[in-house]
């Protein structure tokens, strides 16, 4: 069974950095690309960030191109989440999943952004 296991959140002021990671397991990890989501309060789940099987290629949206950095390491089965220059507007509880998603996510990982 997947399993996804996120961590590295916390509070944190503007302009403040955090890496966040998520251990996965239950499906060759190498052969799927893998996203990181993030969900506010009272919003829908948005896709943040997207890295090809080998980290050869990877997406932002436009909200975050230029601050987060995904990357990954195949031999540990883990993919990373580098946040810089974070805004109020990063605060969300953030998910890792392969692509397409699999069932069940994991708990996430709160990111508050807050003076």
């Amino acid at each position: 069974q997947v399993q996804l296991v996120e961590s590295g959140g916390g509070l944190v002021q503007p302009g403040g950095s955090l890496r966040l990671s998520c251990a996965a397991s239950g499906f060759t990890f190498s052969r799927y690309a893998m996203s990181w989501y993030r969900q506010a309060p009272g919003k829908e789940r948005e896709l943040v960030a997207v890295i090809s099987r080998f980290g050869s290629t990877t997406n932002y949206t436009d909200s975050v191109k230029g601050r987060f950095t995904i990357s990954r390491d195949n031999a540990k089965n883990t993919v990373y989440l580098q946040m810089n220059s974070l805004k109020p507007e990063d605060t969300a509880v953030y998910y890792c999943n392969k692509r397409p998603p699999a069932s069940p996510w994991g708990q996430g990982t709160q990111v508050t952004v807050s003076s």
